[in-house]
């Protein structure tokens, strides 16, 4: 089955935007994934893996839910 990681700095204050995303996708997802994990990070990360696959990383893209969503229904 299918894992799901969402790292988040915990200093910037991101883990209500963490709790969102897993929310969302265990919603969408939670029949087909084995597991979702969050795990904390720092200096303004956040990165949604899926199967070790980045579908998401603030750095490059800006923070929207259903964006990110569609992108681990993608990579599933």
């Amino acid at each position: 089955m299918t894992s799901l990681e969402i790292e988040y700095c915990h200093p910037c204050g991101f883990l209500d935007r963490a709790l969102d995303v897993q929310a969302a996708v265990m919603r969408s997802f939670g029949g087909e994934l084995e597991s979702a994990t969050l795990t904390v990070g720092d200096h303004g990360v956040f990165v949604v893996c899926v199967d070790d696959a980045v579908v998401f990383d603030v750095s490059e893209e800006s923070f929207d839910v259903d964006e990110i969503v569609r992108a681990v229904r993608a990579e599933l």
